[in-house]
């Protein structure tokens, strides 16, 4: 066999696809990467804030904080605004280093397969969070997995390999961090303002979807919100809904005969009339979902704390609170002792003046301050002394 036949039958190495510009470099990656690393630190201790809030180990439970009331609020609205900004971020991260993603040969040796391995682990685990954060504010779960503890723990994964990435880089990294950098001054002094460009448009870019997405939980910015899935004045008596009482299964035969129990050393069940009989109280607290809207509102009812002690239940006493809905994750909730005794923490019966329409949880429902939407429980059948 000849030579020139020899070389015709090696395969041919791999290239990755070519995009134009010269900007594929550490310097550029570094300077991404820098916005793209404090997004992600906000959004995963403000993930954990909304987890632990939501599923507080048992130690910690009765513990939660009340105060301050918007409290939640902020921390969710920055939870999914630092998210949608990630997006944007991270497939420019990518552009910037994606040549060094299908580096030939693959593997060159045991350390360069594990910094690959890590590379992989990485971009995998924040690709999958921001995404599927994004579906998840839209409402639409296309897998088969239980979403919440699924996206909880790939969080730990991105940030450990994130971390593991600074770690293994941090030398060009350094290198490259500031414009007098010594390792900068080896980059074609061209690339200089194509870079600044490129900055200035991933500002821009990262400034717009911040602008026409956050209004949904900062309302002052209602006005741009034009793609978020939700916008904060939309929905029965001006106040979004995510789950209906037709999606939860209550309808009219379910509150026909309506009667709220309480449950503690001293029972007993009390009509909607009756308990509009009780002193009532009124209290502006707003309302935040999961998914990033949050609305202030004006609700009035009677103090949880009022109807603990009509139960004779002790002062350190949480409740549980189940819901007429016939299922969901939340038709059982718990509430611990500061929630519990919190002055503002009502059984709402008014919204706004009005009576709860039936997708607001009418008859009543549980408001309560700096505390997640999901727990706020609708269409309240019961309240048990623990």
């Amino acid at each position: 066999m000849t030579a020139p036949t020899r070389r015709r039958l090696l395969p041919a190495r791999p290239r990755p696809p070519s995009f134009s510009g010269r900007l594929h470099d550490a310097r550029t990656a570094t300077a991404v990467g820098r916005w793209l690393g404090a997004a992600f630190a906000v959004c995963f201790v403000t993930g954990l804030i909304s987890h632990y809030l939501q599923h507080p180990p048992p130690w910690a439970a009765g513990a939660l904080p009340s105060r301050p009331v918007w409290g939640y609020r902020v921390s969710q609205g920055l939870h999914v605004g630092t998210g949608i900004a990630a997006i944007v971020l991270l497939l420019v991260k990518l552009w910037a280093v994606y040549p060094r993603l299908f580096v030939w040969p693959p593997v060159r040796s045991v350390r360069h397969a594990l910094e690959r391995l890590s590379v992989a682990l990485l971009v995998a685990s924040a690709v999958f969070e921001v995404f599927s954060g994004l579906l998840n504010i839209a409402e639409w779960y296309p897998w088969p997995f239980s979403f919440v503890p699924v996206h909880f723990a790939v969080a730990w994964v991105a940030a450990g390999s994130i971390l593991l990435h600074i770690a293994v880089k941090a030398p060009e990294i350094r290198a490259h961090w500031g414009r007098r950098s010594p390792g900068t001054l080896a980059l074609p002094a061209q690339d200089g303002p194509d870079r600044r460009t490129l900055m200035l448009g991933l500002g821009a870019a990262v400034g717009a979807v911040t602008l026409t997405t956050v209004g949904q939980s900062v309302t002052p910015l209602a006005r741009l919100d034009l793609l978020a899935p939700r916008h904060p004045g939309h929905g029965p008596q001006g106040l979004p809904v995510n789950r209906t009482a037709a999606a939860a299964g209550v309808g009219e035969a379910a509150l026909r005969d309506w009667r709220l129990e309480v449950l503690g050393p001293l029972p007993y069940s009390l009509t909607r009339a009756q308990l509009l009989a009780l002193p009532q109280v009124e209290a502006r607290l707003p309302i935040a979902c999961v998914e990033g809207w949050s609305v202030e509102a004006l609700w009035g009812g009677v103090r949880i704390r009022d109807l603990l002690d009509r139960a004779g239940a002790p002062p350190g006493a949480a409740v549980r609170v189940t819901s007429l809905e016939t299922g969901g994750a939340y038709r059982v909730m718990e509430m611990g002792r500061t929630y519990a005794r919190d002055p503002l923490t009502l059984l709402a019966l008014t919204l706004g003046g009005e009576p709860l329409s039936p997708d607001h949880g009418f008859p009543a429902r549980i408001i309560a301050p700096n505390r997640p939407g999901v727990l706020q429980t609708k269409w309240v059948a019961r309240l048990e002394v623990l």
